[in-house]
């Protein structure tokens, strides 16, 4: 391996946004930094589960729902 390549690995501190915290190994900031996570998995969506509404884009959503409309499929 080069020498004088490879970043710093040292402990910081990962807080969780409903304040939990541990110590991690990273390269990220310098040795003993706070990393505050905005989206954790808790809170997450794709680990919690939670409900994603559609969103119509450009109209797209719509032009679709209009085209099909005479299906006979109803809205939830």
């Amino acid at each position: 391996m080069k020498a004088d390549i490879h970043p710093d690995y040292h402990l910081i501190k990962v807080v969780m946004t409903d304040g939990t915290t541990y110590e991690s190994r990273s390269t990220w900031g310098k040795e003993g930094d706070t990393l505050q996570l905005d989206i954790d998995p808790k809170t997450h969506p794709a680990w919690t589960g939670g409900s994603a509404q559609l969103t119509d884009r450009g109209g797209r959503l719509s032009r679709f729902n209009k085209r099909f409309a005479g299906l006979g499929v109803t809205k939830q």
